[in-house]
Order: C-alpha cells, then structure tokens, then sequence
C-alpha cells in the first residue's frame, strides 16, 4: 500500500506508545485525520473546541505518564487551543500537537486561514517543528515525541502536501531520553541547612508521589524543618497512607506571613516561590529577602531519589503511616459554604478517585479535608489560565477508566469550555462535575480591592457577575447529554454526589452557594 507523509506520522505515534488523539480538525486535517483512522493503535476522541483537546491531552498525560497527541486545524485553531497549552506547559506535561497547514504552494496566495502557527506555537511549546515535504515528517515526528517526553508541550506544524504526499521514509527512532539527575554536589550542603532553625524543604515537580510525601514527612521529623509543598502541583497523591502536605497559601499576604521566619529553603522539584501576581505595596519573591536558597533538583529532574539521598543523608526513618482525624458531618439542613462543601466531599471520596480541582474562592477546606480521606490524587492547574478542570477531566478520565474522576469547579471557569460536557457523554467517561454556582466571579471581587484598583462599583459589578441572565448547569449540562441536578443545602449534595459516584457514566451536580 502506497505510504504517504500522514501515514508517517501516524505509525510512529503508534509504535512509539502514543495511542490517544484528542481532536478538532478541519480542511487541511483530512489526510492526518484518515491516517490516523487507518492507525488501528491509536484512539481517536472528538472534542466541540480545542481548548477542550489541549486540556484533554494534559489530563491524560498527567495521568498515564505518556504524551497524548492533540489534532488542531490552522492557526486559528491552534489559538483556541493555547490558553490550555499554556497550563499545560507550566505544568511540564508532555502534549504533541499536531497542526495541519496550507500545502507550501499555497502559503504565498495569503488565503484567508492563512496565520503565522510557529510563532504562536513558540509562546507555549519546548520545541515545534515544520517539515516542508513528506520525506522529512517521519525523522521531524520523531523527534518530537523525543522532546515531549522530557516534560514540555511541542508542536509539529504539517503542510497539507507534506501529509498526502508519498514517501519511502516511513520508520525513524525517536532519541532515548534520559531524566536528569539531582545536583550531588549540593546535598551535604541541603542536608546540613535543614538542620538548622528557620529551614524549609520545598517540593514540587509534575508529580508529587506517594513516597515523595512519605520521604519529605520523614525528613522533616528528623530535622526539624518546614515541610511545604508548592502552591499548586501538577499532580499529588495524597490520602490513605500518605503524610498530608500543606501547600504554600496562593494569597500573597498568607504566603508572606507563612514564610516570614524561613532563612533557608532547599528546593526539590520546585522554584523559588513568588506571587502570583504584582501587588502594590507587597513583595514578588514569597521568602523574606534575605533566605538563601539550595536547588537540589529542578523540576524535570528525578525528584523522589533526590528525596530518597536527602533522607538518608539526614539519619531520616521511615515514619507510621498517619492518622488521619475524622471528617466533620455538616448539618443536613446546613447550606452549601465552602467548609460544608470539603466536608461532604472529603467525606464521600471514593477510593483511588481523582480530583481536579479549580474550586477557585470556594475550594479553602476542600484540599485540607480530602487530605485525611482514602487514597486520591489531587490535579491542580500550574498555569492559572481558567477554563482547564472540565478538559483535564476528560483526559483523565480517557486515561484512567478504572477510576472515578471529580471535577470541581467554579461556574465562571466551567463556561470557558463546557463543550467537555459533550465528549463526556459521548465517551461515556466516568467523571463528576461539581460546578460550584455562586453566579459571579468572586476571586475578581476579592483583587480588585486587593491590588489597590478600590472597592466594585455598580458600573464594575456587571463585569464580575453571572446572574442576569442566571446560568441553569441542570439544562446546559442535559443538553449536552450529560444527566445533572441541583443542590442547596449540604443534604442535597451529600444525597445528589452519593447518587453520581454510585454510578458510572457523566454526572453534573449544581451547587448553589
């Protein structure tokens, strides 16, 4: 059978582990489209809007620990993708985007589709590549899944004649990739700084595991220290047997007086910590001035063996997994805040479950109080660009059938892509959606006056509220096939959360707050 660029690619996306692509094509997708179809190895997942199939491929790669493959249509699909690409890069997720482009003849006649997709892509990708003829897609395929699989987001840019046109090169190997090592160099001197009072041990990395907790706890019995996890990780186990991390507070004045008295802080898998954004008057660096820090890893490194050499050059012993308190029983009657919210469901929690959180003003008890429940994992968005829990729940979900998904978010964030409703539904996929409905955007409330801009007005309110109209998430969600009710009190959502994760398939629950 005759090969052509398309089928290049597709082969070596099968042969090399990629077996999942989230996709939003169009005209010049059709040849990588058939070739993909004609790839039995690969798995093909349709997504309304490619912010959905770019926060879909992050989900599943944070969850399977392999690249997902993403299929956008031209620049301007590329562009509806980004905002995802964007968290997904902070987040050091291995994506692979593919973007088919106007055949290279075509480029010079500007047609109205016609967009400059490297240099978009170059915003938030590792590497990107354009081959211009369909003897170069297999070698420039190749090396992209070599790149992605150090941790980063890349994009291979495919001119429609280099995708139908045929070709013999049809094999190439993609590069072994090595994970960086701790700095050696640096561990005597981390070890001897946690010591000592006023230090700090920092983790962070894609993925905090449940030995990584367990071997910070340890480090820091033996010491002394602070143990800190950073503000939002990637991906954290955490639950069951394993130590309960307190993150650094993502408000700047809590972070600030949270880490006033820290001198030194050793770093493993994460930055120096700073604000999320400027404020006036207020520091960008979280750690007082003048505290030292000792990078012993960075965050594509092996983090849980720089922690496992850390703990045995401090004498630490492997600590009696926890006790976990009990998780406080809201009144029935009660109505849904943010304290009944974590406790319903901390105390609902399926074992093995996954959380994606972007809980946003509402989520304060929801990480706390799910840490002393069984065994979860716990996603959180590294980049900050809203609009990521609902996709990252497909791919999740797409990775994990086995397992039971959880969406919690806020009802600003869910509108940015509420088509992940859909591919839900489609897919049939086994996820929760919490959407917390306080019908505005409350974190905008709280930073205005924070970042010195004054107090809302009644000409700044509108901007900040959903009602008028007042969103329904029963309806939105039923008319996109995904069953859904809704919940006042803590009563309601405790019977309404026990019905969904009862059963498998896509569930929405509207929690009025």
């Amino acid at each position: 059978m005759t090969q052509t660029g398309a089928d290049a690619l597709a082969r070596i996306l099968a042969e090399n582990g990629i077996d999942t692509c989230f996709a939003n094509p169009g005209t010049t997708e059709m040849h990588l489209l058939a070739a993909l179809g004609r790839e039995p190895r690969l798995d093909l997942k349709l997504c309304l809007f490619e912010g959905v199939a770019t926060g879909a491929a992050d989900g599943y790669a944070r969850m399977s620990g392999k690249p997902a493959a993403v299929l956008l249509h031209l620049g301007p699909g590329f562009a509806n993708g980004m905002a995802n690409l964007h968290n997904a890069k902070k987040a050091a997720t291995p994506v692979l985007n593919i973007v088919g482009e106007h055949a290279t003849y075509h480029l010079a006649h500007d047609a109205p589709l016609t967009a400059d997709i490297e240099g978009m892509a170059q915003t938030v990708s590792g590497a990107v590549a354009t081959p211009q003829t369909a003897d170069e897609v297999a070698a420039a395929t190749a090396e992209m899944i070599a790149q992605v699989q150090t941790g980063m987001v890349g994009t291979l840019v495919v001119p429609n004649d280099a995708a139908w046109s045929e070709t013999e090169n049809t094999s190439a190997t993609p590069a072994p990739v090595e994970k960086p090592s701790f700095d050696t160099t640096c561990l005597k001197k981390a070890a001897d700084a946690l010591a000592k009072p006023g230090a700090l041990l920092l983790i962070g990395a894609p993925h905090i595991s449940s030995r990584m907790a367990q071997l910070a706890h340890a480090i820091g019995a033996a010491t002394g220290c602070t143990v800190r996890a950073e503000a939002a990780v990637a991906r954290m186990a955490r639950g069951g047997d394993t130590p309960a991390l307190v993150r650094i507070p993502f408000h700047v004045d809590f972070a600030t007086e949270a880490l006033k008295d820290i001198e030194t802080a050793v770093l493993v898998g994460s930055r120096p910590p700073v604000a999320f954004f400027a404020y006036p008057g207020r520091p960008s660096h979280l750690l007082p001035e003048a505290a030292n820090t000792i990078p012993l890893c960075d965050p594509a490194a092996d983090a849980e063996t720089a922690l496992q050499a850390l703990a045995e050059a401090v004498g630490a012993q492997p600590a009696e997994p926890p006790q976990h308190p009990s998780i406080p029983t809201p009144e029935t009657q009660a109505p849904i805040d943010a304290e009944t919210l974590g406790q319903t469901v901390a105390a609902l929690l399926p074992d093995q479950a996954i959380v994606v959180d972007e809980s946003v003003t509402n989520g304060a008890h929801l990480f706390a109080l799910c840490g002393h429940g069984p065994a979860h994992d716990w996603i959180n968005n590294r980049g900050g660009s809203i609009g990521y829990s609902m996709p990252v729940a497909v791919g999740a979900a797409t990775a994990c059938p086995d397992r039971k998904v959880l969406c919690i978010t806020g009802d600003g964030s869910a509108y940015y892509t509420l088509q992940a409703l859909w591919t839900m539904a489609r897919e049939r996929l086994d996820v929760t959606v919490l959407i917390l409905a306080n019908r505005k955007y409350s974190i905008l409330a709280n930073e205005t006056s924070k970042i010195g801009a004054g107090a809302p007005s009644d000409r700044t309110n509108p901007l900040m509220s959903l009602e008028d109209p007042a969103p329904d998430w029963v309806k939105l969600a039923e008319g996109q096939g995904v069953s859904a009710c809704a919940a006042a009190t803590a009563g309601e959502l405790n019977a309404a959360l026990q019905k969904a994760l009862s059963k498998p398939g896509p569930s929405l629950i509207e929690v009025r707050m």
